[in-house]
This record gives structure tokens, C-alpha cells and sequence, in this order.
């Protein structure tokens, strides 16, 4: 009896294992744990529900200008070797 005391004590009191200190995912979270795809936020929730879009935060790319481009959007998997000419532009 008072061996079994003992021993429930020493568990009480062990150190933990490094297992419970692992990053926390959706699978070992609690039910309602949703840590998302490190995403920002373009925008904000108002309070009726809805969703207002910033313009700041949304993503703009550069794209430049390819009208006079010579080079080719595919490229072959079984491309020939071809002579190329360097000239100094």
C-alpha cells in the first residue's frame, strides 16, 4: 500500500519527456485549433460578419515587358544542341 503511495508520487513528480514540447500542429491541438498556412491577412473582419479588402496588403507583381523577347516560354526535354552566336550588344 504504501509502496504503490511511493511510486504514484515519483510519477507525479518525474521529468516530462521532450515529446509534449513538440510544435503544436492541428492533429495534436486541441478540436477547434487552427494554425493556417502562414499566410498574411489582406484584410479585416467588421463586426456584422462581413470582410473588407485592403489594397495595401493585397499582392502586386511586376511583370515586364515581352514584346520584343526572342526566348521561347518551353523548352524541350530532349532539346538538340544548337550553335549559339554571342553578340556584344
Amino acid at each position: 500500500m504504501a509502496l504503490g503511495l511511493l511510486l504514484g508520487i515519483g510519477r507525479t513528480f518525474r521529468k516530462k519527456s521532450t515529446a509534449c514540447l513538440d510544435i503544436l500542429t492541428a492533429k495534436r491541438g486541441p478540436r477547434n485549433y487552427y494554425k493556417g498556412k502562414n499566410c498574411k491577412p489582406t484584410g479585416f473582419h467588421t463586426h456584422k460578419g462581413g470582410y473588407v479588402l485592403v489594397q495595401e496588403k493585397l499582392p502586386s507583381y511586376v511583370v515586364p515587358e515581352l514584346t520584343g523577347c526572342q526566348l521561347k516560354p518551353y523548352v524541350s526535354q530532349c532539346a538538340k544542341k544548337s550553335k549559339t552566336t554571342e553578340t556584344a550588344v
